[in-house]
């Protein structure tokens, strides 16, 4: 018998923001899912599947000029949320 596990990566250039911790969320109801969730804008292609997934954002540079940009810098967050009629492409908490 011969097993085969493939994986697929792909990636996306988007624009990621922040904000601070919240709760309420389209997958989860009220249940608090703690650090490192992010919500999904309709430039994700949202469209429910993509609740309590797992992704890894990697910063590969400032939207604006900064001094110190967090390139090559990597996070792995549970999407948690839509975000409808958010023109970004993940919102980070």
């Amino acid at each position: 018998m011969v097993a085969c596990l493939i994986s697929f990566a792909s990636a996306t250039l988007g624009i990621a923001t922040f904000d601070t911790k919240y709760v309420t969320s389209a997958c989860f109801g009220n249940q608090d899912q703690g650090k490192l969730i992010a919500t999904a804008g309709d430039a994700f292609l949202y469209n429910g599947t993509v609740c309590r997934k797992m992704f890894t954002v990697t910063c590969t540079g400032p939207r604006n000029p900064v001094p110190h940009p967090c390139i090559g810098k990597s996070v792995t967050v549970k999407i948690v949320d839509h975000c409808p009629g958010c023109p970004l492409t993940i919102d980070l908490s």
